[in-house]
């Protein structure tokens, strides 16, 4: 799942995913009316043709699909078990042989800008035409408007302009567009090898802040190629020279939550790391670490640039094992790619004066992969990077049909069950704490036959386990005298934190392991949760004057459960505080030490830092407290979205909406919330009007903080669907008018 906001995907001029063409209901995953004809004497007169003439120009021809596509889907022979295709898998040496396919991958940061320029001497330098383009991009869009709505014209100027830029000497079609705010993933291939196109996945990962915006990130296109499977990725990793602990985050989020669904159901997802082939493309942003700019300058001059990569982050990172392990990169014999001024060669003069580093790269990962190119395109200027492109040769196995054929028929058998007794019984998670991720492990071993298995649901439940729990790979096949190990992971988040508060759940579980043909194993999941101030409702937190984690557990079950109130209704409680103690306490640590820190809000914090901040205002230790601006407001963010009751309340949410843009009555909606409710919101607006008024030195505008705080404090009560773009801007104008002092 891609947890990112406004991502979208296209594999035709103008569709939307949904339009996919499939042949036969499978097999092409490819837009086949989506063909590119590019020939030297249309060059000129494309310059001038409108979008409309472009989108219809490039769906101007067909293909029929040929036998050998249904050979690959396995379809023509109805063998659909994935059993048998597993053997095939393992047996695909018997009936393959490797080809080799010539693959362009480039890499462009265009910095906002429209196209402006020819991209031929970028797409088309070489003088045989690839057969593959894998094209990315990255800040396609830097206006807000891109940021929190996420619909740019800029997505169809440039793929109109790559359309256009491709080698002219073959016909091109557009398999998958995919695109995540301003990170977008071209896919082409040649004509005739549209027919061995399947099973194409596109996903996104936003890395931005709280794990969600989509300003970082990755987005990837995965495909099988013949009997290959190709995973293409293009990344826009964390800014500035010292961040390059939170690019290692951002990389390590992007492999482990971009999932891909298989054909097959019944198969877990695909990651990343499951392909035969791997292209990493983007703009990585790793710097040059020598902090004399003049040194730097100099010894590019020199084409010193072996000296050079010596202070390179991504060179040392990669040498720590910190990220890409086993990937390759090819030598860097071209200069920086960043930071020029726009429409130069000049290196940056503004104020801050970058220095330069090469944070346009390409790494791939597999077998059977030469690089025969890769470098920087100078002649392009529209941007301050300088686009980057790789060219490779990829041996990719292709289908014998015959020997195909053969094959398949001496690996359909009968199956039997899986003999297995070992498999342990009970797991055990202590001390389970908000967003902390808890794994146990257990192996299974199969006998003589493949046998399949499956996590299956208990009588009258709906899913095979808790929210909080999940099994990976949940279901799936082994192969004769092979083994598999499952993951237990644990996890909880807002959706599920404020019922283990309050007792309503335990951790406590039992899955049930069903083999086929075989018996069933059951599985006794067991822990004990630590009580957090992250899920607990505003009222609760404002009765507990004590650290939640000091208080009795029946206490926090009774302050959990308690109803929230309009008004005083003369319980026999204390008198509560004003504002939750934990809010205050990171509102004041971003008031004393954030004020005029830039990109608060928008850049992400660190995933331990914020380990230590939910276990300080747990403990109340807030003298201990220590962790980066960026971090402290991510926790804030997420503290926020934690509260199972908004800080406008479900009730008052469609009056707030009714009466956006009319401050006077929307400070009326305000004064009927719950005292605490009310108290809340006064307080962080009034500390937002506080950040605007450092705006010269933060750079936030009211626009972010209530596009940003908009949602989190406007919740719509129907459930945890996304707003509709016409209530998120709702929502966004609601908080806006609070945001200027009156």
């Amino acid at each position: 799942m891609s947890a990112a906001a406004g991502s979208r995907e296209r594999d035709s001029a103008g569709g939307s995913s949904s339009d996919e063409l499939r042949p036969n209901g499978k097999g092409l995953p490819v837009d086949q009316s989506s063909w590119s004809q590019n020939k030297p004497e249309n060059s000129l007169s494309r310059q001038n043709k409108s979008k409309s003439e472009i989108t219809n120009m490039v769906r101007s021809s067909t293909i029929t699909v040929s036998d050998k596509a249904h050979i690959l889907s396995m379809q023509k022979f109805g063998l659909r078990d994935t059993i048998v295709k597993s053997h095939l898998i393992q047996k695909e040496e018997d009936y393959t042989y490797i080809q080799n396919f010539r693959f362009f991958v480039g890499t462009y940061n265009v910095n906002g800008q429209s196209p402006k320029e020819c991209l031929r001497p970028w797409l088309s330098h070489d003088t045989q035409a690839p057969d593959v383009y894998c094209v990315g991009f990255q800040e396609l869009d830097l206006s807000k408007e891109a940021f929190f709505f996420h619909d740019t014209p800029k997505e169809e100027e440039w793929f109109k302009a790559v359309s256009e830029s491709l080698h002219p000497d073959a016909k091109y079609a557009k398999v998958k567009l995919i695109r995540l705010v301003g990170i977008m993933l071209l896919l082409y291939v040649k004509q005739e090898h549209a027919a061995y196109i399947s099973e194409v996945e596109a996903e996104t990962v936003g890395t931005g802040i709280m794990g969600r915006m989509g300003n970082k990130g990755g987005v990837a296109i995965r495909f099988q190629f013949h009997s290959t499977s190709i995973c293409v990725v293009n990344s826009h990793l964390a800014a500035h020279t010292e961040e390059y602990e939170r690019r290692n985050q951002d990389y390590k989020d992007i492999c482990s939550r971009m999932q891909f669904c298989q054909v097959d159901p019944s198969l877990p997802p695909l990651t990343i790391s499951k392909h035969d082939v791997i292209l990493w493309l983007g703009d990585l942003n790793y710097r040059i670490e020598e902090p004399d700019v003049e040194k730097v300058k100099k010894l590019i001059e020199e084409k010193a640039f072996q000296t050079l990569y010596t202070y390179d982050q991504l060179r040392a990172q990669v040498a720590a094992k910190a990220v890409f392990e086993g990937f390759s990169e090819g030598e860097l014999t071209f200069q920086p790619t960043y930071k020029y001024d726009t429409g130069s060669d000049d290196w940056d003069t503004s104020e801050k004066c970058r220095a330069p580093a090469w944070c346009d790269r390409v790494l791939w990962k597999g077998k059977n992969i030469t690089q025969l190119s890769y470098q920087s395109h100078m002649a392009l200027k529209t941007s301050d990077h300088k686009p980057v492109s790789s060219v490779f040769d990829i041996g990719v196995r292709v289908i014998n049909e015959e020997l195909y054929r053969k094959t398949l028929e001496e690996i359909v058998r009968s199956l039997d069950k899986m003999e297995n007794a070992n498999i342990p019984s009970v797991f055990c998670f202590q001390n389970v704490k908000y967003m902390h991720l808890q794994v146990e492990s257990f192996t299974i071993r199969n006998g003589q036959v493949p046998c399949q298995f499956e996590f299956i649901s208990k009588p009258n439940e709906e899913s095979y386990c808790k929210q909080w729990l999940r099994a990976s790979p949940s279901r799936g096949f082994l192969l004769p005298d092979s083994a598999i190990e499952i993951e237990l992971e644990l996890f909880v988040n807002k959706t599920t934190a404020t019922k283990l508060n309050s007792g309503e759940d335990k951790i406590e579980d039992i899955l049930v392991l069903h083999l086929d043909r075989g018996k069933d194993y059951f599985l006794s999941v067991s822990g004990n949760y630590m009580p957090s101030c992250f899920g607990s409702p505003i009222h609760t937190l404002c009765y507990m004057k004590e650290p939640i984690l000091d208080l009795p557990l029946e206490t926090i079950r009774e302050l959990t459960l308690m109803q929230l109130q309009t008004e005083d209704n003369g319980s026999q409680l204390e008198k509560p505080m004003d504002i939750p103690k934990e809010l205050w306490i990171l509102v004041d640590y971003l008031y004393r030490n954030a004020i005029q820190q830039e990109d608060l809000f928008q850049q992400p914090g660190l995933r331990l830092e914020f380990d230590h901040i939910r276990d300080c205002l747990d403990t109340g230790t807030i003298d201990n407290l220590s962790a980066s601006n960026h971090s402290v407001a991510e926790a804030l963010l997420l503290f926020l979205e934690s509260l199972p009751e908004p800080v406008i309340c479900y009730s008052a949410y469609r009056n707030c909406l009714e009466c956006s843009g009319n401050l006077t009555a929307s400070k009326q909606v305000i004064t009927t919330l719950p005292a605490c409710h009310r108290n809340v919101f006064t307080y962080l607006m009034a500390f937002l009007q506080e950040l605007l008024k450092n705006s010269a030195k933060n750079h936030l505008d009211d626009n972010i903080l209530a596009s940003i705080f908009g949602s989190l404090l406007l919740r719509n009560p129907a459930g945890h669907q996304k707003l509709e773009m016409a209530e998120k801007k709702k929502a966004q104008e609601f908080v806006h008018q609070f945001l200027s002092p009156r």
